[in-house]
């Protein structure tokens, strides 16, 4: 719901908490929790797993050492900034410290017993750490993922105020709305004093002017301030600012006027004093080398290796449904604007094509995408294999064959092509692949517009690493099959 205070700040869903105050000291519980499960798995697998060749009773280093190893591990994560409130449910720089600290804590604990000379078993050792660092990730996954679901529902939000010119402020609002996960729920903001106006064009409420923005968050009770281009007069400016709310609880963010761009390509060097953001160029061209092909054939021989008796299944199925074709072919564009048969298996009548031109005159969706749902050419096996995604399996073969990258920008038709901009010819710089950063974030139920942002951001921000995260969202997204029709 959303309600308008005195002076005019839209306050969406429920008011800000104060339950954030307690997500370090959940953080720590339950990793301290996870710390104490893993040294007793630890000490109960040297004694009876049989990896090791003789058993050994080790509850006297479960005594000893368990304790230490525990605080020091909760220690050496406080210290890396694993508790920091600011860094839970956002990047992945609270899984790089927690595991930056684990295995610290690892080879604290290594060269502390080499030094007491403590006959400490390695097998207790080396089975702490393998079973305790990921589990401490897993359950931060899952902690995330309680949070993100909290603040959806309007649940431990920041309230936060917007300093900039309008044209900024809604750029960042776009953000903040499109992502609710990220838990700010924004009151309004304050713009310069040559821009007058009670609300911004995108409908943000303008609650004064921005060089009284300490006095105006106050009021308001706000937890965060985002300066963005064109707040204020000077740096000198903001600086007093900032020293002025030095004594209160606020949190100061300042928004460049840069988006789309991953933290891995950005780093701020301080320069006599300036603090200046570099930005390294965009990593597309890294996507195209040795190493992602060599994964894709490895990943598609192993993936097909593993769904044989799926796609056995699957093409049974379709075969016979009503005895037409078992896959489908479409033209694709690939890498470099060059052509490739896309493989699908079969999920609609024969005719599909020819009954599209009638259909496009009753619902037309997404731009130049048509998309329908509960559209009447799918057949009845269709609807579970694309309720599943098991249609796209054959797309393995395309990315054995070069044409597609498990993962990468979705593989575009050429009357897409034809109505792109230059900008948005960029996406085909690489390899469309069978998922992507438009798969894991709703897929058809996306605009085209926020699926070609998602597939440029992947394009400009690609790593291996990223990757490998898409690929395992991949699969809570095929399982809940949100957008998938």
């Amino acid at each position: 719901m959303t309600t308008v205070s005195e002076r005019g700040a839209v306050r969406i869903g429920s008011t800000h908490s104060r339950a954030l105050r307690y997500l370090p000291g959940t953080a720590g519980l339950l990793d301290l929790c996870l710390m104490v499960v893993a040294l007793g798995l630890a000490a109960v697998g040297r004694r009876t797993l049989s990896i090791f060749e003789t058993s050994a009773d080790v509850s006297g280093d479960l005594r000893v050492v368990g304790p230490l190893v525990a605080i020091a591990w909760v220690v050496m994560i406080a210290l890396q900034g694993g508790y920091r409130w600011d860094v839970f449910g956002a990047t992945a720089e609270e899984y790089r410290r927690v595991l930056n600290a684990s295995l610290l804590t690892a080879g604290l604990l290594g060269v502390g017993s080499y030094l007491a000379n403590y006959p400490l078993s390695r097998g207790f050792f080396v089975l702490v750490f393998a079973v305790g660092a990921p589990a401490l990730l897993i359950g931060r996954f899952v902690l995330r993922q309680v949070i993100h679901g909290a603040r959806r529902r309007g649940s431990l939000l920041q309230r936060a105020v917007l300093a900039g010119s309008a044209t900024h402020i809604d750029e960042i609002a776009s953000v903040l709305r499109r992502e609710p996960w990220l838990g700010y729920e924004l009151v309004g903001a304050v713009t310069p004093p040559h821009e007058v106006a009670a609300e911004t064009a995108a409908g943000i409420p303008v609650l004064g002017n921005a060089e009284d923005v300490v006095s105006i968050a106050t009021e308001a009770d706000v937890d965060v301030i985002f300066f963005a281009g064109g707040a204020l007069s000077s740096a000198q400016r903001l600086r007093e600012i900032i020293w002025e709310l030095e004594h209160g609880s606020f949190r100061v963010v300042v928004a460049p006027s840069v988006s789309e761009v991953s933290s891995e390509r950005v780093s701020v060097r301080p320069v006599g004093g300036l603090p200046l953001m570099h930005i390294d160029p965009p990593t597309w061209a890294n996507a195209a080398r040795i190493g992602k092909r060599l994964f894709d054939v490895l990943g598609s021989v192993f993936l097909i290796l593993l769904a044989s008796p799926v796609l056995a299944a699957c093409a049974v199925a379709v075969k016979t449904g009503d005895r037409g074709p078992v896959l489908f072919r479409q033209v694709r564009i690939g890498r470099d604007g060059e052509r490739f048969d896309c493989l699908k298996f079969r999920t609609m009548v024969v005719d599909a094509e020819r009954l599209l031109v009638d259909l496009r005159s009753v619902d037309t969706v997404n731009g130049v995408l048509f998309k329908m749902k509960d559209d009447p050419r799918i057949t009845r096996s269709g609807r579970w294999l694309r309720r599943f995604s098991f249609d796209e399996i054959p797309q393995l073969f395309n990315v054995l064959r070069g044409d597609m990258s498990l993962v990468g920008p979705r593989p575009p038709l050429p009357q897409e092509v034809l109505s792109y901009e230059v900008q948005t010819s960029r996406r085909l710089r690489v390899r469309p692949g069978m998922t992507g950063l438009w798969q894991v974030s709703g897929r058809s139920d996306l605009s085209f517009e926020d699926a070609i942002r998602l597939d440029l951001y992947y394009v400009d921000n690609w790593s291996m690493l990223q990757d490998i995260i898409i690929l395992l969202r991949t699969v809570n997204a095929v399982i809940s099959s949100r957008g998938a029709y």
